[in-house]
């Protein structure tokens, strides 16, 4: 049933053959002319080859299976296979090519791929996995053949490519594995090959799978449109009549339509070749497959212009379509049979002669260096292939990076926002207030909602029906966790947040006293320069930069929360080091400044083991921490970085994601069903954390917890701070996740309104404090598709998408791959 396959060429020529009558210029008649035979008496008849099966070519390089977060040990292995959408006709593997031998033994493979001839699908050498970011560098290749007989001329359908992940614990007996590794899929990840994309695609592809078998697989996918056999049907007519010629037209249409594919799939390819060489500077000598478009050779005699025409039919046949003097009726008269079948050969040669040389080119470039002009094959001792491969996965990884940002702006919206400038001026006036409370009550005529929650939530929801409305069919592989369903897929509104020139309420945004500390227990933050002298800052430009990024869960949480964000932040940068929090797992019920505590020694402590190990290795030249919390775990990071310990270490902090955080507390919380369960958590369990979330932890608002938290600059030494949050989430007050005015504190005249805004001056003058030279501040609303939930208690309190930001990670993915600077 197995079968192990080599190197060669899939496919062999195949001529076209043709008999038709004999005029002055070998065409064949038109029958708008005058002397066609359609006018005389004769009746001649014609045999001509005109069915065109279509053939494609699909290599798939496995480079790399990276674990990223795997549960079980065991034993793993590929299976791919590839179809047409819209049929069960699969792809044939054709060849197979492995780079170099993979690592034996119990962390490397055991025994070899195969191929399975029942299910022509591809399996690679089972590996064994037994640590997190284990590397298995599989380097092989297999290419598929896939034909499509159902129509002539270029592909209509999409093709599916599908991966599947297939597990097995270890076992001794070989026979045993090989059965347990067959009997069921544990992951499978499927992506789409859109029909433009069959023509020709050189793209990276990383296979992800699920949220339960999150790892890496390297995946490049090389597809090109070959030159296909042709099949006899015999077409006898007397062209006596004008339908007669009419059949006899449209197969002449069609093979023009395939001559001209030919052409574009030609200069795909050449032209991805010639990019990717240029990129990782190794120049390819392509004179002997290569030729211009304007050859003589290419339609004999005929004048070439043609051929140009042939180039630009793509855009030109639409308005063909519409009424229009068709083209293949002008090269009916200019273009002859034999010309045309003629340019069908040296396009399928070409072609053919191309698609090897960039196959070999991937193949052998781990084997080769530059000699000269010329290429001279080495032994692989002498060459680090797999810096050499890393050069051409760069180029591809970089233009599929560049490629994303693009392709997913389908589901995100973008904006600016400007800080109101009464928000930070010098005092708070009670004019300015009324002024602004007048400007909203006027705009309130004009609102749709005024819960400005609800008013996000159907922004996202139009967004969506839009998304309805969408053709998406581009060039490029689309996955299908995200095209299998768009309109499931989370909408993500982008705001950039600008402001005018600063004028501050106290006059020096920095403390002065180095661990002194007010009467509320927290600390009194120094300056910047006093911060370097007492840790003494280094000058020296070189050596290791030292990133780590901290995760902190939320209430009553598991340190695994944010496991998928931490995911997808490694996928962007896989040097970083990171904490899960562990210190405060079951312990959120208490007071937020012991939490705080804890965090900070256990940071302090990781800090220091990380360092110690770099300074070790070489010298240490800076340090990029980055935190990210959860719920209330905002709240706790925030309470750390007041603690006297953390002091050395505020000026490296890098980037701050706060995702659903309640930085302003529960003030102005209109969520009446939750607010009811923090009373009862109060009343019953008297709970710490949720006294000062309510304000209820001191009588005078002023000695609250949160109050003074927000005097205390927290946020400011960070140079990217970024704020998630969700209309649909009713565990966290929508103004208080985005740190932004509360509607309901403009009908409100009491000391509580007074209290919020002040706190919301405070914190917004941090992120806009001159300390950071280019610090980037934006507000991204999250809205998830909940139509499947139904309406239950979790949609009801508003839990469904506060949990959401945790087993979802198609958020984090949209945002750090639209962004990447502020992740690196």
């Amino acid at each position: 049933m197995f079968r192990k396959l080599k190197w060669f060429t899939p496919f062999s020529h195949r001529n076209w053959s043709i008999k038709r009558l004999p005029n002055a210029n070998n065409h064949f008649p038109n029958p708008k002319s005058p002397a066609s035979p359609l006018s005389s008496a004769s009746t001649p008849t014609a045999v001509i080859d005109v069915t065109i099966d279509t053939l494609y070519e699909i290599a798939i390089y496995i480079h790399r299976f990276h674990n990223l977060d795997l549960f079980q040990q065991g034993w793993y292995q590929i299976k791919i296979s590839l179809r047409w959408e819209d049929s069960e006709v699969m792809g044939i593997p054709a060849r197979v090519v492995q780079f170099e031998a993979p690592e034996p033994g119990p962390e490397g493979t055991s025994g070899v791929w195969r191929i399975d001839d029942t299910e022509n699908s591809f399996w690679t050498q089972p590996f064994w996995i037994r640590y997190a970011r284990q590397d298995v560098y599989l380097s092989v290749m297999i290419a598929f053949n896939l034909a499509d007989s159902r129509h002539e001329g270029p592909s209509t359908s999409a093709v599916i490519l599908k991966f599947e992940l297939m597990y097995a614990p270890r076992l001794e007996n070989g026979l045993e594995l090989l059965s347990s590794l067959g009997a069921c899929p544990a992951a499978v990840h499927e992506f789409r090959i859109p029909p433009k994309a069959l023509l020709g695609l050189h793209s990276y592809c990383p296979v992800h799978f699920d949220a339960l078998h999150t790892v890496l697989v390297d995946v490049t996918v090389h597809i090109s449109l070959l030159k296909a056999s042709s099949s006899t049907a015999s077409l006898k007519s007397d062209f006596k009549t004008q339908e007669a010629w009419g059949q006899l037209a449209s197969v002449g249409r069609k093979q023009v339509m395939f001559v001209k594919a030919l052409i574009t799939a030609y200069e795909i390819l050449l032209g991805d070749l010639q990019r990717i060489s240029e990129a990782i500077d190794h120049a390819i000598d392509l004179t002997d497959c290569t030729f211009k478009l304007d050859d003589t050779k290419l339609f004999g005699c005929v004048d070439c212009t043609v051929l140009g025409q042939l180039s630009g039919m793509q855009q030109n046949g639409v308005e063909k379509a519409e009424g229009k003097t068709d083209l293949n009726d002008e090269l009916s008269d200019s273009i002859s049979w034999g010309d045309l079948l003629n340019a069908f050969q040296i396009l399928g040669n070409q072609i053919l002669s191309l698609w090897n040389t960039f196959l070999m080119f991937h193949r052998e470039f781990n084997l080769i260096k530059r000699v000269g002009k010329g290429w001279s094959v080495v032994d692989n001792s002498s060459l680090n292939t797999r810096a050499n491969r890393a050069k051409v996965m760069e180029f591809l990884c970089d233009t599929w990076a560049n490629d994303r940002k693009a392709e997913w702006s389908i589901w995100m919206m973008y904006s600016k926002a400007e800080v109101p400038s009464h928000l930070l001026s010098t005092g708070l006036d009670e004019s300015s207030y009324r002024a602004f409370r007048a400007k909203a009550l006027s705009m309130q005529k004009y609102s749709v909602s005024e819960d400005p929650a609800q008013s996000a939530a159907m922004r996202a929801e139009l967004h969506r029906r839009s998304i309805a409305q969408m053709r998406i069919n581009n060039q490029s592989i689309q996955d299908m966790h995200i095209f299998g369903d768009p309109l499931h897929i989370p909408i993500v509104m982008v705001e950039r947040c600008t402001s005018a020139p600063l004028c501050t309420t106290s006059g020096n945004l920095y403390f002065s006293q180095l661990d002194q500390r007010d009467k509320h227990g927290f600390l009194v933050r120094p300056s910047i320069k006093a911060v370097e002298k007492s840790i003494g800052a280094s000058s020296q430009p070189a050596g290791h930069v030292l990133k780590i990024v901290v995760f902190v869960h939320g209430f009553q949480g598991h340190h695994l929360d944010l496991r998928l964000v931490r995911n997808q932040w490694l996928l962007i940068d896989p040097k970083i080091e990171f904490l899960m929090s562990e210190v405060n797992e079951d312990k959120t019920d208490g007071d937020f400044r012991e939490m705080g505590l804890r965090l900070a020694e256990e940071v302090i402590s990781f800090l220091k083991k990380k360092m110690d190990k770099v300074s070790r290795s070489g010298n240490l030249r800076d340090i990029k921490l980055s935190f990210v919390g959860h719920s209330i775990g905002n709240v706790i990071i925030r309470s750390a970085l007041t603690e006297s310990k953390m002091e050395p270490y505020l000026r490296f902090l890098y980037t701050y994601v706060s995702i659903s955080g309640p930085h302003l507390g529960y003030l102005y919380s209109s969520n009446s069903l939750f607010n009811s369960g923090l009373w009862l958590l109060k009343k019953l369990r008297g709970t710490q954390c949720i006294h000062q979330l309510t304000f209820s932890d001191d009588p005078d608002l002023q000695n609250t917890f949160f109050y003074n938290l927000c005097k205390h600059r927290t946020l400011e030494f960070f140079k990217n701070i970024l704020l998630l949050s969700s209309p649909q989430d009713g565990y966290v007050p929508y103004h208080s996740a985005r740190i932004e005015m509360a509607q309901a504190s403009l009908w409100d005249n009491s000391k509580k309104r007074a209290i919020f805004l002040e706190m919301l001056n405070d914190c917004l003058e941090q992120m806009y404090a001159p300390s950071s030279e280019h610090r980037v501040f934006m507000r991204f609303d999250i809205n998830f598709d909940t139509s499947s939930q139904g309406r239950n208690l979790n949609t009801l309190i508003g839990r469904a998408a506060h949990i959401e930001f945790l087993e979802s990670d198609i958020f984090a993915k949209f945002i750090m791959w639209s962004f990447p600077e502020l992740f690196r």
